[in-house]
């Protein structure tokens, strides 16, 4: 395809998505589906399912897998991406995006606490691509997205582990987009900024977080669920097939380099 111009489709490819029904994630599988993709959705909170379903079944759309998997147990998420895997035949795209985000002061987080966060955010990732990679080097085709945050780019007090987790992946992403480009795979990752989901409860006063978010942003409106999905189809489609390596910013302008 080197020199072409390329439609953003990905009708026909598999997709392993881990938080496939979160908040900000619904959207992007329902758009997958919509698109002709088949999507193995990882997530482990039965009324986001029951909902994901309901909403993929009211529109008719087929091609939705899901699999109720704690991403903790890496053992046990191996041994059933693997078998997944081979039932499917094989994930053409890996989009690492579940994550805890425990909040309190970082003297009062106890190490198995922070390796916790570590295990669900990053490691299970991994394990993800490790599964993932053999597929895609045979076909000589394959996209890997982490989601990263804007919190890697600082200002945020209480949630030291989850920002090093995410500094991890922005890492991981540069490291395997290395590796992996000689066999037609490339490795990016986006940045959700500030948006609103279930992660703002966390926040006493959410008003005066809304204009904390608004004041940072260039774009002065709260981010959607379609923002972050049209990002992951364009990086999960051909038409980006030579940009590897990178972290996309969905921020409104929040952070600029």
């Amino acid at each position: 395809m080197s020199g072409s111009t390329s439609q953003i489709s990905i009708a026909n490819r598999t997709i392993l998505y881990t938080g496939a029904a979160g908040g900000l994630d619904t959207e992007t599988t329902l758009n997958f589906l919509r698109a002709g993709a088949r999507v193995v959705a990882i997530d482990n909170n039965p009324e986001k399912i029951a909902n994901l379903v309901a909403l993929a079944e009211r529109e008719g759309l087929k091609g939705l897998v899901v699999e109720a998997l704690d991403l903790s147990d890496l053992a046990n998420l191996r041994r059933s991406l693997e078998a997944i895997s081979k039932d499917v035949g094989g994930f053409d795209v890996v989009i690492n995006n579940a994550a805890i985000y425990p909040s309190k002061p970082f003297e009062d987080y106890s190490i198995e606490e922070s390796q916790a966060v570590q295990r669900v955010n990053v490691d299970a990732g991994i394990v993800c691509v490790q599964v993932a990679l053999p597929h895609m080097r045979a076909r000589g085709w394959g996209r890997i997205i982490n989601i990263a945050s804007v919190t890697a780019y600082g200002g945020w007090a209480n949630l030291s582990p989850y920002v090093q987790s995410k500094g991890a992946l922005i890492g991981l992403t540069r490291a395997w987009a290395r590796e992996f480009g000689a066999y037609g795979i490339t490795v990016n990752a986006v940045s959700p900024g500030a948006f609103p989901t279930d992660a703002e409860k966390i926040h006493p006063d959410p008003e005066g977080y809304t204009h904390f978010v608004l004041d940072h942003q260039a774009v002065k409106r709260r981010g959607s669920p379609a923002d972050i999905a049209n990002a992951l189809m364009f990086f999960a489609s051909d038409a980006a097939s030579f940009i590897t390596g990178q972290t996309l910013n969905v921020d409104g302008g929040w952070v600029m380099h």
